[in-house]
């Protein structure tokens, strides 16, 4: 299983990048619109790449065939990976529905819009239905992404405030407003037993300020 593709970038067209590796084997990630936005501002064809992949076989019944689709974090494949689980959404489908930014797609979930959902490539009211019932209050840390290169994710295990606080300095909040928001979420709520918990009171907050 491909997990992680680091190389040069040898072309980018539209939903696809050649990553060239150690100068002897290139291969084809698939990549969804809302990452190749933030690759087109971040990389440019000859610069070094580092993508997070999804490694999956497309089969029909004469052939597999091994399809890899990529991010620029494992938060983005998070998503992603929650996106899949909704009945009847595949990893191609998946890949070519996000088109928005993660962050935008994650508020419509929560927010139970279903004409954005609908704009979703492939994604028609029922489908959109589907992904509000699967993913409502499930998705509010995607919603925190500020859609920008975010850099490597952090695997470590550490208690929910370090977790959440590592999620947060990931998508580029700056670490003494992604503590204070982190204290504040668990003032408001002190029993919160997870950093995804943790992270979807600390998107509504952000969202009520907004609103």
């Amino acid at each position: 299983m491909i997990s992680k593709i680091q190389g040069k970038i040898k072309t980018k067209k539209s939903g696809k990048v050649l990553v060239e590796v150690n100068g002897s084997i290139s291969y084809e990630v698939l990549v969804p619109k809302a990452v190749m936005r933030n690759i087109e501002k971040e990389n440019t064809e000859g610069n070094d790449i580092a993508l997070i992949t999804y490694h999956y076989y497309q089969t029909d019944p004469s052939k597999s065939i091994p399809v890899l689709i990529g991010f620029l974090n494992e938060v983005e494949k998070e998503f992603f990976e929650k996106f899949i689980t909704v009945s009847g959404v595949g990893p191609k489908a998946a890949c070519r529905a996000l088109a928005l930014p993660i962050s935008e797609i994650a508020d419509a979930i929560d927010r139970a819009d279903l004409a954005v959902l609908k704009t979703l490539p492939g994604i028609g009211e029922q489908r959109a239905k589907e992904i509000i019932a699967k993913l409502q209050d499930k998705v509010g840390k995607f919603g925190l992404i500020q859609d920008q290169f975010a850099g490597k994710a952090t695997t470590a295990t550490l208690g929910i405030k370090e977790e959440a606080l590592s999620v947060l300095l990931q998508l580029q909040y700056k670490k003494n407003e992604a503590r204070d928001m982190i204290d504040k979420a668990l003032r408001r709520n002190p029993g919160l037993s997870s950093s995804e918990e943790l992270l979807n009171e600390v998107y509504k907050a952000r969202r009520k300020e907004k609103a």
